[in-house]
């Protein structure tokens, strides 16, 4: 189980308890009991969203974007691919579907008004002591319950590479030669491609 230590580090690094966080260290309490804490590249996660959670895995299984062993890709699902180099083992990890809230819950009301910056100080206290119950409730519910562990879908990442630099053609600017597109016989980045589309209703690269 993952530790008070543990727990109040993912706190610091994230900023505050919430139930997204509390998802994201029993995820990485998985991959530390299955697996281990990354040493390098060794462990990597395959992440399909970027909600709170994300950040207790990159604090407590040591998958960092900078390190390469955190792959992101945006599906909107909670959901977390973990992979081990040297031993080759593997599980994605599903939030159960049944955890979820109805949409005119309590805290769900809350929230919006939040988003719309109505929140009175009394509702403001209200919400962040039903942030902390539902986090500490992540924290209760067996894992088999709270997840659905199965296969994962994709193949290991590949590991991180060192590549070269080339020079946008429209802006300027250096870009990763991976990332470079082409455009009437330029190369350009992508920012500079969105933006010609967006000028020109361009659909396809040329």
């Amino acid at each position: 189980m993952i530790t008070q230590e543990q727990k109040e580090y993912a706190i610091r690094f994230h900023g505050h308890f919430c139930p997204g966080l509390a998802i994201g260290l029993r995820a990485a309490d998985w991959a530390l009991e299955h697996l281990g804490r990354a040493q390098d590249e060794d462990i990597v996660v395959l992440t399909e969203t970027d909600m709170c959670g994300v950040d207790a895995i990159q604090a407590l299984v040591g998958c960092t974007f900078g390190k390469g062993n955190l792959i992101f890709h945006d599906y909107g699902k909670t959901a977390f691919s973990f992979y081990c180099r040297r031993s080759g083992r593997s599980a994605r990890l599903v939030l159960n579907p049944s955890l979820s809230r109805k949409p005119d819950d309590e805290r769900t009301r809350l929230q919006q008004k939040a988003s719309a910056g109505e929140l009175l100080p009394e509702e403001e206290k209200r919400l962040d002591e039903l942030r902390r119950l539902q986090a500490e409730q992540m924290l209760s519910i067996p894992l088999e319950q709270l997840f659905l562990i199965g296969d994962v879908r994709e193949p290991l990442p590949q590991r991180a590479r060192i590549q070269g630099t080339l020079r946008c053609e429209c802006c300027g600017e250096g870009v990763m030669e991976s990332r470079i597109r082409f455009l009437d016989g330029k190369q350009v980045c992508i920012p500079c491609l969105e933006a010609r589309k967006n000028q020109t209703g361009l659909e396809k690269e040329v």
